[in-house]
């Protein structure tokens, strides 16, 4: 069995400002949720996030769909979670921030969903060098018969339809699409794809901050589609006031570390799950992460 095993560096997508056309392209929603690969190797089962920690205690329920898969096979996908019709992210952060105590009560109040776009192994055979058209038909074939929580996301092969989709499916909590060359190998640790946004803005999860609790310096937030904790710009007057509002009664004893631009690794104090911001990235050579404005939980009534 050659099957790639974790660590894992998973392949990631180039922004762009238009939708890419032409022939040989195939486009996926973009589920910003959380980056996750299955890995059914050996009879175990390890849930890996896109930093490389294994995260299989926090989603038993994706744990248990995922021993109905053959041995031998890994996927790559993003976890999601659906309230009221929308993908919640607050609340998948939630998930993956459970502790194994804890995670199966929120796997019955907060179910997961496993979005496939990628089959990276079947039967054990290493499919990373094959063209992702391959793939593709390989990913749909497994998962088909299986269902939920396991699902390839939607793909189409029409430009038209996808600029509809890119239309459509904010209304959900879609915020863009994902375009790949039906010929394209999978590349780990490289931005081969192509992501289109909706737009610039986007929300993350809130889990700590820096400086005083009365008025904090900066907010630490985990973006959609990572887990790894980044520190924001200073937050502006107005929202550090907003910020010391909102963080009253969730602060914890924890503390950690996480890379602020500029300055390298900071310690912050943690806070509760639950709590997001719309947050704005630069494009310059060090991203720099800007918070718009804090998402109270009335926000999301």
């Amino acid at each position: 069995m050659n099957a790639p095993r974790p660590p894992l560096k998973v392949a990631l997508a180039e922004s762009v400002s238009v939708l890419p056309r032409g022939r040989g392209l195939a486009y996926e929603p973009k589920f910003d949720g959380h980056r996750m690969v299955i890995f059914r190797l050996g009879g175990e089962v390890l849930l890996q996030a896109r930093s490389g920690r294994i995260i299989t205690a926090a989603f038993p329920d994706l744990a248990d769909a995922a021993r109905q898969l053959p041995d031998g096979t890994v996927l790559d996908g993003e976890v999601v979670v659906w309230t009221e019709g929308r993908i919640d992210f607050a609340a998948v952060q939630k998930r993956a921030a459970a502790t194994p105590g804890r995670a199966p009560a929120l796997a019955r109040r907060l179910p997961a969903s496993y979005a496939a776009f990628d089959l990276l192994a079947e039967g054990g055979e290493d499919l990373r060098l094959s063209a992702y058209e391959k793939r593709r038909a390989r990913l749909v074939a497994l998962l088909g018969p299986l269902g939920p929580p396991l699902q390839p996301v939607p793909m189409t092969l029409d430009a038209g339809e996808a600029a509809t989709w890119f239309e459509s499916l904010p209304a959900i909590g879609v915020e863009g699409l994902v375009v790949k060359r039906l010929d394209q190998t999978y590349r780990s640790g490289t931005r081969a794809w192509q992501k289109l946004r909706h737009t610039s803005a986007r929300d993350a999860a809130v889990v700590g901050f820096t400086g005083p609790q009365a008025r904090p310096s900066a907010l630490v937030l985990v973006l959609p589609d990572d887990d790894t904790p980044l520190v924001s710009s200073p937050l502006a007057p107005a929202l550090r006031a907003q910020a010391a509002a909102a963080l009253t009664g969730r602060t914890s004893t924890g503390t950690g570390t996480a890379m602020a631009v500029g300055v390298g690794e900071v310690e912050y104090r943690a806070v509760e799950t639950g709590l997001t911001a719309e947050v704005e990235q630069g494009t310059t050579r060090h991203t720099v992460t800007t918070v718009l404005r804090l998402r109270l939980p009335e926000d999301h009534d």
